[in-house]
């Protein structure tokens, strides 16, 4: 269940209008320039944190020459940026868990603008725990499936915890600490990726049936991921095969 619900919300993200990419491409550039400043380094083989979200950003389709200038001003003089790292709990529709994890310059907007969202659209938000003890940390690895054979893509022999194959995509995982060397040593055979990030990885999915829950959690994901301070939204809920086909 857990691929098929990840293989929908990579090809939803992916068929966003260019605007809506053009949010994304902006968003990973802030976790670059963050990722400079946390890791004190502007060399990804000395910061694993700025290595790990380049890898993103490419995944992401995101041009070589925005990474490298992108980091270039952050590791440049009187760069000030003061992002924080904030991390939101609660429940969509239904009680669907959500993580929503943040880097704002203003504590106070960002917290108003997810309260809002939660509220507006059938949910609420709770308290730091109240979700997130569902939730796995793990490295994913998502490889398109044409052309690649299931027994050539030996990645447990790399160090990934499991393997699983969905009708699209290979999808890899590994514990977070394992996650940088799988990663660069697929990278190092030539695969490309869809995705490749630590995740949070829910323990169960919760599925929705009722038309106007379906339609309120979509738009609180689409409201969460359109906010300039949301990072990433992670949640439990099984998107149906339908909603991603026009």
């Amino acid at each position: 269940m857990s691929g098929h619900s990840k293989w929908n919300n990579i090809k939803r993200k992916k068929e966003k209008t260019d605007g809506a990419r053009a949010k994304i491409f902006t968003k990973i550039g802030r976790e670059l320039a963050v990722a400079v400043k946390e890791g004190g380094s502007a060399d990804p083989a000395a910061n694993s944190k700025l290595k790990d979200v380049i890898a993103k950003a490419k995944a992401n389709n995101v041009p070589n020459d925005n990474i490298e200038r992108i980091i270039k001003k952050a590791a440049g003089e009187g760069n000030s940026n003061a992002y924080e790292s904030i991390t939101y709990e609660g429940y969509g529709p239904a009680g669907v868990a959500v993580i929503v994890e943040c880097l704002t310059d203003n504590r106070n907007r960002t917290a108003g603008d997810v309260r809002h969202y939660f509220d507006k659209f059938g949910g609420n938000l709770g308290t730091t725990g109240c979700v997130s003890f569902m939730f796995n940390e793990k490295g994913v690895i998502v490889l398109e499936r044409e052309g690649l054979d299931e027994d050539t893509v030996d990645a447990l022999e790399a160090g990934a915890s499991d393997f699983q194959a969905d009708e699209d995509v290979f999808e890899i995982y590994t514990e977070p600490s394992d996650f940088s060397g799988v990663r660069d040593d697929l990278e190092a055979k030539g695969y490309s990726f869809v995705s490749a990030e630590v995740e949070m990885v829910p323990d169960t999915y919760t599925d929705l049936t009722d038309p106007d829950q379906i339609l309120k959690m979509q738009k609180l994901i689409d409201a969460l991921e359109d906010n300039d301070d949301v990072q990433q939204v992670w949640h439990n809920w099984n998107e149906p095969e339908e909603e991603d086909e026009d």
